[in-house]
Protein backbone atom coordinates (compact mmCIF):
# COMPACT_ATOMS: atom_id res chain seq x y z
CA UNK A 1 0.00 0.00 0.00
CA UNK A 2 1.47 3.37 -1.01
CA UNK A 3 1.71 6.30 1.37
CA UNK A 4 -0.75 8.31 -0.71
CA UNK A 5 -3.45 5.60 -0.49
CA UNK A 6 -5.67 6.06 2.58
CA UNK A 7 -5.76 3.25 5.10
CA UNK A 8 -9.26 1.81 5.23
CA UNK A 9 -10.69 0.75 8.54
CA UNK A 10 -11.13 -3.05 8.56
CA UNK A 11 -14.86 -2.63 9.28
CA UNK A 12 -15.29 -0.28 6.29
CA UNK A 13 -13.32 -2.62 4.03
CA UNK A 14 -15.40 -5.60 5.17
CA UNK A 15 -18.54 -3.59 4.53
CA UNK A 16 -17.45 -2.95 0.94
CA UNK A 17 -16.47 -6.57 0.31
CA UNK A 18 -19.57 -8.07 1.86
CA UNK A 19 -21.86 -5.47 0.28
CA UNK A 20 -20.55 -6.25 -3.22
CA UNK A 21 -20.88 -9.98 -2.55
CA UNK A 22 -24.51 -9.45 -1.48
CA UNK A 23 -25.46 -7.34 -4.49
CA UNK A 24 -23.72 -9.74 -6.87
CA UNK A 25 -25.45 -12.75 -5.35
CA UNK A 26 -28.79 -10.97 -5.42
CA UNK A 27 -28.25 -10.20 -9.10
CA UNK A 28 -27.86 -13.91 -9.73
CA UNK A 29 -30.87 -14.68 -7.52
CA UNK A 30 -32.93 -12.14 -9.48
CA UNK A 31 -31.94 -13.72 -12.80
CA UNK A 32 -32.66 -17.18 -11.41
CA UNK A 33 -36.04 -15.96 -10.17
CA UNK A 34 -36.85 -14.94 -13.74
CA UNK A 35 -36.05 -18.46 -14.91
CA UNK A 36 -38.17 -19.86 -12.10
CA UNK A 37 -41.17 -17.77 -13.19
CA UNK A 38 -40.71 -18.86 -16.80
CA UNK A 39 -40.91 -22.48 -15.66
CA UNK A 40 -43.93 -21.68 -13.49
CA UNK A 41 -45.67 -20.09 -16.48
CA UNK A 42 -45.05 -23.19 -18.60
CA UNK A 43 -46.20 -25.43 -15.74
CA UNK A 44 -49.37 -23.33 -15.41
CA UNK A 45 -50.17 -22.95 -19.12
CA UNK A 46 -49.84 -26.69 -19.74
CA UNK A 47 -51.88 -27.39 -16.56
CA UNK A 48 -49.28 -29.91 -15.39
CA UNK A 49 -50.50 -29.39 -11.83
CA UNK A 50 -53.60 -31.40 -12.71
CA UNK A 51 -51.51 -34.57 -12.88
CA UNK A 52 -51.20 -34.58 -9.09
CA UNK A 53 -54.83 -33.70 -8.50
CA UNK A 54 -54.12 -30.35 -6.85
CA UNK A 55 -56.37 -27.33 -7.37
CA UNK A 56 -53.99 -24.96 -9.15
CA UNK A 57 -50.37 -24.04 -9.78
CA UNK A 58 -50.42 -21.91 -6.63
CA UNK A 59 -51.56 -24.87 -4.54
CA UNK A 60 -48.81 -26.99 -6.10
CA UNK A 61 -46.18 -24.36 -5.22
CA UNK A 62 -47.57 -24.18 -1.71
CA UNK A 63 -47.36 -27.94 -1.33
CA UNK A 64 -44.14 -28.83 -3.13
CA UNK A 65 -42.04 -25.67 -2.68
CA UNK A 66 -43.26 -24.50 0.72
CA UNK A 67 -44.37 -21.11 -0.64
CA UNK A 68 -47.24 -19.41 1.22
CA UNK A 69 -50.50 -19.31 -0.73
CA UNK A 70 -50.54 -15.53 -1.16
CA UNK A 71 -46.93 -15.48 -2.35
CA UNK A 72 -47.58 -18.47 -4.63
CA UNK A 73 -50.58 -16.76 -6.26
CA UNK A 74 -48.46 -13.65 -6.81
CA UNK A 75 -45.72 -15.67 -8.48
CA UNK A 76 -48.23 -17.26 -10.83
CA UNK A 77 -49.76 -13.86 -11.63
CA UNK A 78 -46.35 -12.29 -12.32
CA UNK A 79 -45.28 -15.30 -14.39
CA UNK A 80 -48.36 -14.96 -16.60
CA UNK A 81 -47.93 -11.19 -16.97
CA UNK A 82 -44.27 -11.44 -18.00
CA UNK A 83 -45.28 -13.40 -21.07
CA UNK A 84 -46.86 -10.18 -22.43
CA UNK A 85 -44.07 -7.82 -21.29
CA UNK A 86 -40.87 -8.69 -23.22
CA UNK A 87 -38.85 -5.60 -22.19
CA UNK A 88 -39.50 -5.95 -18.48
CA UNK A 89 -38.90 -9.68 -18.78
CA UNK A 90 -35.52 -9.11 -20.47
CA UNK A 91 -34.32 -6.66 -17.78
CA UNK A 92 -35.51 -9.12 -15.13
CA UNK A 93 -33.69 -11.98 -16.87
CA UNK A 94 -30.44 -10.00 -16.85
CA UNK A 95 -30.78 -9.31 -13.12
CA UNK A 96 -31.18 -5.55 -13.62
CA UNK A 97 -34.52 -5.12 -11.80
CA UNK A 98 -35.62 -6.98 -8.70
CA UNK A 99 -38.62 -9.24 -8.30
CA UNK A 100 -40.21 -6.65 -5.99
CA UNK A 101 -40.12 -4.06 -8.78
CA UNK A 102 -41.36 -6.54 -11.36
CA UNK A 103 -44.18 -7.66 -9.09
CA UNK A 104 -45.36 -4.06 -8.70
CA UNK A 105 -45.00 -3.14 -12.38
CA UNK A 106 -46.90 -6.18 -13.67
CA UNK A 107 -50.01 -4.99 -11.83
CA UNK A 108 -50.42 -2.12 -14.29
CA UNK A 109 -47.94 -2.67 -17.13
CA UNK A 110 -48.91 -3.07 -20.78
CA UNK A 111 -47.20 -2.49 -24.10
CA UNK A 112 -47.96 1.24 -24.01
CA UNK A 113 -46.33 2.05 -20.67
CA UNK A 114 -43.70 -0.68 -20.40
CA UNK A 115 -40.77 1.61 -21.33
CA UNK A 116 -41.89 4.31 -18.90
CA UNK A 117 -42.25 1.89 -15.99
CA UNK A 118 -38.94 0.25 -16.79
CA UNK A 119 -37.21 3.63 -16.71
CA UNK A 120 -38.70 4.36 -13.27
CA UNK A 121 -37.61 0.91 -12.06
CA UNK A 122 -34.01 1.37 -13.24
CA UNK A 123 -33.61 4.85 -11.76
CA UNK A 124 -35.70 4.43 -8.63
CA UNK A 125 -36.07 2.13 -5.67
CA UNK A 126 -38.74 -0.51 -5.14
CA UNK A 127 -40.50 2.06 -2.93
CA UNK A 128 -40.64 4.52 -5.82
CA UNK A 129 -42.13 1.88 -8.16
CA UNK A 130 -44.69 0.70 -5.62
CA UNK A 131 -45.68 4.31 -4.80
CA UNK A 132 -46.18 5.08 -8.50
CA UNK A 133 -48.23 1.93 -9.10
CA UNK A 134 -50.33 2.51 -5.99
CA UNK A 135 -51.06 6.11 -7.02
CA UNK A 136 -51.89 5.10 -10.59
CA UNK A 137 -54.26 2.35 -9.48
CA UNK A 138 -56.00 4.77 -7.15
CA UNK A 139 -56.44 7.26 -10.02
CA UNK A 140 -57.89 4.49 -12.20
CA UNK A 141 -60.25 3.39 -9.43
CA UNK A 142 -61.49 6.93 -8.93
CA UNK A 143 -62.09 7.23 -12.66
CA UNK A 144 -63.93 3.89 -12.71
CA UNK A 145 -65.94 4.91 -9.66
CA UNK A 146 -66.92 8.11 -11.44
CA UNK A 147 -68.05 6.14 -14.48
CA UNK A 148 -70.03 3.72 -12.29
CA UNK A 149 -71.68 6.63 -10.49
CA UNK A 150 -72.50 8.23 -13.82
CA UNK A 151 -74.09 4.97 -15.01
CA UNK A 152 -76.09 4.83 -11.79
CA UNK A 153 -77.32 8.40 -12.13
CA UNK A 154 -78.31 7.89 -15.78
CA UNK A 155 -80.31 4.72 -15.15
CA UNK A 156 -83.84 4.91 -16.48
CA UNK A 157 -86.74 2.81 -17.66
CA UNK A 158 -89.77 4.00 -19.62
CA UNK A 159 -92.68 2.40 -21.40
CA UNK A 160 -95.66 3.41 -23.46
CA UNK A 161 -98.68 1.72 -25.00
CA UNK A 162 -98.55 1.71 -28.78
CA UNK A 163 -101.58 2.28 -31.02
CA UNK A 164 -102.04 -1.46 -31.62
CA UNK A 165 -102.13 -2.13 -27.85
CA UNK A 166 -98.55 -3.37 -27.57
CA UNK A 167 -96.26 -2.24 -24.78
CA UNK A 168 -93.08 -0.51 -25.99
CA UNK A 169 -90.25 -0.36 -23.45
CA UNK A 170 -86.96 1.50 -23.39
CA UNK A 171 -84.35 1.36 -20.64
CA UNK A 172 -80.80 2.21 -19.63
CA UNK A 173 -79.28 0.17 -16.79
CA UNK A 174 -75.86 0.15 -15.04
CA UNK A 175 -73.59 -2.61 -16.25
CA UNK A 176 -73.99 -4.88 -13.24
CA UNK A 177 -77.78 -4.58 -13.20
CA UNK A 178 -77.89 -5.12 -16.95
CA UNK A 179 -75.78 -8.26 -16.63
CA UNK A 180 -78.17 -9.54 -13.96
CA UNK A 181 -81.18 -8.97 -16.22
CA UNK A 182 -79.50 -10.65 -19.18
CA UNK A 183 -78.57 -13.65 -17.04
CA UNK A 184 -82.15 -14.00 -15.82
CA UNK A 185 -83.45 -13.77 -19.41
CA UNK A 186 -80.98 -16.42 -20.58
CA UNK A 187 -81.96 -18.78 -17.75
CA UNK A 188 -85.66 -18.39 -18.57
CA UNK A 189 -84.96 -18.92 -22.28
CA UNK A 190 -82.93 -22.06 -21.56
CA UNK A 191 -85.70 -23.46 -19.38
CA UNK A 192 -88.37 -22.78 -22.00
CA UNK A 193 -86.23 -24.33 -24.73
CA UNK A 194 -85.55 -27.44 -22.61
CA UNK A 195 -89.28 -27.80 -22.01
CA UNK A 196 -90.03 -27.41 -25.73
CA UNK A 197 -87.38 -30.01 -26.63
CA UNK A 198 -88.83 -32.39 -24.05
CA UNK A 199 -92.34 -32.07 -25.46
CA UNK A 200 -91.16 -32.62 -29.03
CA UNK A 201 -88.96 -35.54 -28.02
CA UNK A 202 -85.96 -34.11 -29.84
CA UNK A 203 -83.76 -31.05 -29.62
CA UNK A 204 -84.91 -28.39 -32.05
CA UNK A 205 -82.44 -26.96 -34.53
CA UNK A 206 -81.57 -23.30 -34.84
CA UNK A 207 -83.68 -23.08 -38.02
CA UNK A 208 -86.88 -24.29 -36.32
CA UNK A 209 -86.56 -22.20 -33.16
CA UNK A 210 -88.48 -18.90 -32.85
CA UNK A 211 -86.52 -15.69 -33.49
CA UNK A 212 -84.31 -14.56 -30.61
CA UNK A 213 -86.42 -11.46 -30.01
CA UNK A 214 -89.56 -13.57 -29.63
CA UNK A 215 -87.81 -15.93 -27.22
CA UNK A 216 -86.60 -13.01 -25.10
CA UNK A 217 -90.13 -11.60 -24.97
CA UNK A 218 -91.45 -14.97 -23.79
CA UNK A 219 -88.72 -15.17 -21.17
CA UNK A 220 -89.52 -11.68 -19.89
CA UNK A 221 -93.20 -12.63 -19.58
CA UNK A 222 -92.26 -15.74 -17.58
CA UNK A 223 -90.07 -13.67 -15.24
CA UNK A 224 -92.97 -11.28 -14.58
CA UNK A 225 -95.40 -14.15 -13.96
CA UNK A 226 -92.94 -15.87 -11.64
CA UNK A 227 -92.44 -12.74 -9.54
CA UNK A 228 -96.19 -12.07 -9.27
CA UNK A 229 -96.80 -15.70 -8.27
CA UNK A 230 -93.95 -16.09 -5.77
CA UNK A 231 -92.96 -12.57 -4.76
CA UNK A 232 -89.51 -11.76 -3.50
CA UNK A 233 -87.83 -14.79 -1.95
CA UNK A 234 -84.42 -16.05 -1.03
CA UNK A 235 -83.21 -19.60 -1.28
CA UNK A 236 -82.93 -21.54 1.94
CA UNK A 237 -79.52 -22.61 3.17
CA UNK A 238 -80.92 -25.34 5.43
CA UNK A 239 -79.81 -27.97 2.93
CA UNK A 240 -77.21 -27.44 0.25
CA UNK A 241 -78.76 -30.19 -1.85
CA UNK A 242 -82.00 -32.05 -1.79
CA UNK A 243 -81.73 -34.73 -4.41
CA UNK A 244 -85.02 -36.24 -5.56
CA UNK A 245 -84.11 -39.47 -7.31
CA UNK A 246 -86.64 -41.42 -9.36
CA UNK A 247 -85.82 -45.14 -9.12
CA UNK A 248 -86.98 -48.12 -11.15
CA UNK A 249 -89.09 -50.48 -8.98
CA UNK A 250 -86.80 -53.43 -9.76
CA UNK A 251 -83.29 -52.05 -9.67
CA UNK A 252 -81.77 -55.53 -9.74
CA UNK A 253 -83.29 -56.08 -13.17
CA UNK A 254 -81.62 -53.01 -14.65
CA UNK A 255 -78.59 -53.67 -16.82
CA UNK A 256 -75.36 -51.70 -16.65
CA UNK A 257 -76.17 -50.03 -19.96
CA UNK A 258 -79.62 -48.79 -19.00
CA UNK A 259 -80.66 -45.79 -16.92
CA UNK A 260 -82.17 -47.02 -13.62
CA UNK A 261 -82.55 -43.58 -12.06
CA UNK A 262 -82.74 -39.90 -12.86
CA UNK A 263 -82.75 -36.67 -10.90
CA UNK A 264 -85.86 -34.56 -10.59
CA UNK A 265 -85.82 -31.94 -13.39
CA UNK A 266 -82.40 -33.23 -14.36
CA UNK A 267 -80.47 -35.82 -16.34
CA UNK A 268 -80.42 -39.59 -15.90
CA UNK A 269 -77.86 -40.91 -13.43
CA UNK A 270 -76.57 -44.34 -12.65
CA UNK A 271 -75.25 -45.30 -9.25
CA UNK A 272 -75.61 -49.08 -9.27
CA UNK A 273 -73.13 -51.52 -10.67
CA UNK A 274 -70.56 -48.85 -11.52
CA UNK A 275 -67.46 -47.47 -9.83
CA UNK A 276 -67.86 -44.78 -7.21
CA UNK A 277 -66.84 -42.08 -9.68
CA UNK A 278 -70.35 -40.87 -10.46
CA UNK A 279 -71.96 -37.48 -10.19
CA UNK A 280 -74.94 -38.84 -8.28
CA UNK A 281 -72.74 -40.31 -5.58
CA UNK A 282 -70.80 -37.11 -5.15
CA UNK A 283 -73.96 -35.04 -4.75
CA UNK A 284 -75.40 -37.56 -2.32
CA UNK A 285 -72.35 -37.87 -0.06
CA UNK A 286 -73.71 -35.26 2.32
CA UNK A 287 -77.18 -34.51 0.99
CA UNK A 288 -80.72 -35.32 1.90
CA UNK A 289 -82.25 -37.93 -0.37
CA UNK A 290 -85.92 -38.37 -1.11
CA UNK A 291 -86.27 -41.68 -2.85
CA UNK A 292 -89.25 -42.05 -5.21
CA UNK A 293 -89.90 -45.63 -6.35
CA UNK A 294 -91.98 -45.60 -9.54
CA UNK A 295 -93.65 -48.13 -11.78
CA UNK A 296 -93.16 -48.48 -15.53
CA UNK A 297 -95.54 -45.59 -16.25
CA UNK A 298 -93.76 -43.19 -13.93
CA UNK A 299 -96.36 -43.33 -11.16
CA UNK A 300 -94.74 -43.13 -7.71
CA UNK A 301 -95.09 -46.27 -5.59
CA UNK A 302 -93.48 -45.04 -2.40
CA UNK A 303 -91.44 -42.24 -0.94
CA UNK A 304 -88.57 -43.42 1.25
CA UNK A 305 -86.89 -41.76 4.21
CA UNK A 306 -84.22 -39.10 4.10
CA UNK A 307 -80.82 -40.67 4.50
CA UNK A 308 -77.04 -40.41 4.61
CA UNK A 309 -77.04 -36.82 5.93
CA UNK A 310 -74.20 -36.13 8.35
CA UNK A 311 -75.79 -34.90 11.61
CA UNK A 312 -74.64 -31.46 12.87
CA UNK A 313 -72.87 -32.88 15.92
CA UNK A 314 -70.96 -35.39 13.80
CA UNK A 315 -70.09 -32.67 11.27
CA UNK A 316 -68.64 -30.54 14.08
CA UNK A 317 -66.57 -33.51 15.27
CA UNK A 318 -65.42 -34.17 11.69
CA UNK A 319 -64.33 -30.55 11.25
CA UNK A 320 -62.56 -30.62 14.61
CA UNK A 321 -60.68 -33.75 13.54
CA UNK A 322 -59.80 -32.93 9.91
CA UNK A 323 -59.94 -29.09 10.04
CA UNK A 324 -59.51 -28.82 6.25
CA UNK A 325 -59.59 -30.83 3.05
CA UNK A 326 -57.60 -34.02 3.62
CA UNK A 327 -56.45 -34.44 0.01
CA UNK A 328 -52.63 -34.32 -0.10
CA UNK A 329 -51.37 -30.77 -0.55
CA UNK A 330 -54.76 -29.07 -0.21
CA UNK A 331 -55.26 -26.27 2.34
CA UNK A 332 -58.92 -25.40 1.71
CA UNK A 333 -60.88 -24.85 4.94
CA UNK A 334 -64.13 -23.54 3.49
CA UNK A 335 -66.74 -25.02 1.16
CA UNK A 336 -65.78 -28.54 2.15
CA UNK A 337 -67.95 -31.68 2.03
CA UNK A 338 -68.16 -34.75 4.18
CA UNK A 339 -67.18 -37.73 2.01
CA UNK A 340 -68.06 -41.35 2.77
CA UNK A 341 -64.85 -43.32 2.25
CA UNK A 342 -66.92 -46.45 1.75
CA UNK A 343 -69.91 -45.06 -0.05
CA UNK A 344 -73.29 -45.12 1.64
CA UNK A 345 -74.74 -47.00 -1.34
CA UNK A 346 -72.14 -49.74 -0.79
CA UNK A 347 -73.03 -50.19 2.87
CA UNK A 348 -70.74 -47.54 4.31
CA UNK A 349 -71.82 -46.07 7.61
CA UNK A 350 -72.29 -42.40 8.39
CA UNK A 351 -69.70 -42.53 11.15
CA UNK A 352 -66.52 -40.62 11.86
CA UNK A 353 -64.16 -43.50 10.92
CA UNK A 354 -65.85 -43.67 7.51
CA UNK A 355 -65.88 -39.92 6.85
CA UNK A 356 -63.29 -37.48 5.57
CA UNK A 357 -63.44 -33.80 4.65
CA UNK A 358 -62.83 -32.89 1.01
CA UNK A 359 -63.10 -29.55 -0.76
CA UNK A 360 -65.47 -29.35 -3.72
CA UNK A 361 -62.61 -29.68 -6.21
CA UNK A 362 -61.17 -32.85 -4.70
CA UNK A 363 -64.60 -34.28 -3.90
CA UNK A 364 -65.29 -34.11 -7.62
CA UNK A 365 -61.92 -35.69 -8.45
CA UNK A 366 -62.55 -38.61 -6.10
CA UNK A 367 -65.98 -39.31 -7.58
CA UNK A 368 -65.54 -38.31 -11.21
CA UNK A 369 -61.85 -37.71 -11.86
CA UNK A 370 -60.53 -41.22 -11.37
CA UNK A 371 -58.84 -40.57 -8.02
CA UNK A 372 -59.35 -43.02 -5.17
CA UNK A 373 -59.84 -42.68 -1.42
CA UNK A 374 -59.62 -45.60 1.00
CA UNK A 375 -58.83 -46.52 4.58
CA UNK A 376 -55.59 -48.39 5.19
CA UNK A 377 -55.40 -49.23 8.87
CA UNK A 378 -56.11 -45.95 10.64
CA UNK A 379 -54.96 -43.77 7.74
CA UNK A 380 -56.80 -42.29 4.78
CA UNK A 381 -54.93 -43.05 1.57
CA UNK A 382 -55.50 -41.30 -1.76
CA UNK A 383 -54.53 -42.73 -5.13
CA UNK A 384 -54.14 -41.09 -8.53
CA UNK A 385 -55.99 -42.40 -11.61
CA UNK A 386 -53.13 -44.83 -12.24
CA UNK A 387 -53.51 -46.32 -8.76
CA UNK A 388 -50.34 -44.84 -7.31
CA UNK A 389 -50.51 -43.65 -3.70
CA UNK A 390 -50.25 -39.88 -3.37
CA UNK A 391 -47.74 -38.74 -0.73
CA UNK A 392 -49.31 -37.10 2.31
CA UNK A 393 -46.67 -34.35 2.40
CA UNK A 394 -44.56 -32.50 -0.14
CA UNK A 395 -41.23 -33.77 -1.36
CA UNK A 396 -38.34 -33.16 0.95
CA UNK A 397 -36.15 -30.25 -0.11
CA UNK A 398 -32.51 -30.98 -0.92
CA UNK A 399 -29.85 -29.69 1.44
CA UNK A 400 -28.54 -26.23 0.46
CA UNK A 401 -25.32 -26.29 -1.50
CA UNK A 402 -22.33 -24.61 0.13
CA UNK A 403 -21.22 -22.74 -3.02
CA UNK A 404 -24.53 -21.31 -4.23
CA UNK A 405 -23.00 -18.30 -5.95
CA UNK A 406 -20.52 -20.50 -7.85
CA UNK A 407 -23.35 -22.71 -9.09
CA UNK A 408 -25.43 -19.69 -10.13
CA UNK A 409 -22.45 -18.11 -11.93
CA UNK A 410 -21.98 -21.26 -14.00
CA UNK A 411 -25.67 -21.44 -14.83
CA UNK A 412 -26.06 -17.74 -15.64
CA UNK A 413 -22.60 -16.90 -16.95
CA UNK A 414 -24.01 -15.55 -20.24
CA UNK A 415 -25.82 -12.66 -18.53
CA UNK A 416 -22.82 -10.56 -17.41
CA UNK A 417 -24.03 -10.15 -13.84
CA UNK A 418 -21.78 -8.32 -11.40
CA UNK A 419 -21.95 -6.47 -8.09
CA UNK A 420 -23.63 -3.37 -9.63
CA UNK A 421 -26.14 -5.12 -11.91
CA UNK A 422 -29.14 -4.93 -9.60
CA UNK A 423 -28.19 -1.68 -7.86
CA UNK A 424 -30.59 1.17 -8.60
CA UNK A 425 -29.40 4.29 -10.45
CA UNK A 426 -31.23 6.51 -7.99
CA UNK A 427 -29.05 9.37 -6.73
CA UNK A 428 -31.27 10.61 -3.93
CA UNK A 429 -33.51 13.01 -5.84
CA UNK A 430 -37.19 13.26 -4.89
CA UNK A 431 -39.84 11.78 -7.17
CA UNK A 432 -42.83 13.95 -8.02
CA UNK A 433 -45.52 11.32 -7.48
CA UNK A 434 -48.35 13.40 -8.96
CA UNK A 435 -46.34 14.15 -12.09
CA UNK A 436 -45.32 10.48 -12.47
CA UNK A 437 -48.90 9.23 -12.07
CA UNK A 438 -50.14 11.88 -14.50
CA UNK A 439 -47.63 10.81 -17.14
CA UNK A 440 -48.63 7.17 -16.67
CA UNK A 441 -52.33 8.03 -17.09
CA UNK A 442 -51.42 10.11 -20.16
CA UNK A 443 -49.87 7.00 -21.76
CA UNK A 444 -53.19 5.19 -21.28
CA UNK A 445 -55.10 8.01 -22.95
CA UNK A 446 -52.78 7.85 -25.96
CA UNK A 447 -53.56 4.16 -26.39
CA UNK A 448 -57.31 4.84 -26.21
CA UNK A 449 -56.94 7.39 -29.00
Amino acid sequence: MSAAEPLLHPRYRRSQELGEAITELYGYITAATHDLLVMIREFDEQELWKVGGVCSTAHWLNWQCGIGMNAAREKVRVARALGELPKISKAFRLGEISYSKVRAMTRVAHSGNEDYLLNIARHGTAHHVETLVRGYRRAVRLNDAGQAQEQHELRSFSYRWDDDGSLVMNGRLPGDVGALLVKALECAMDRQQSEADGQSGDASSAETRPPIGERRANALAEMAESYLANGRSASSSAERYQVVMHVHPDVSAVTSTSEPAYLEHGPHVSADGVPSGRTSRRLCCDASITRLVEDETGEPLSIGRKSRVIPPAMRRALKARDRQCRFPGCTHRYFIDGHHIRHWADGGETSLPNLVLLCRHHHRLVHEGGFGCEMVGQCVVFRDPEGKVLPDTGRTSPLPRPNVIVDLKKRLEDRDIHARTCVTHWEGELMDRHLAVGLLCDLDSRIDQ
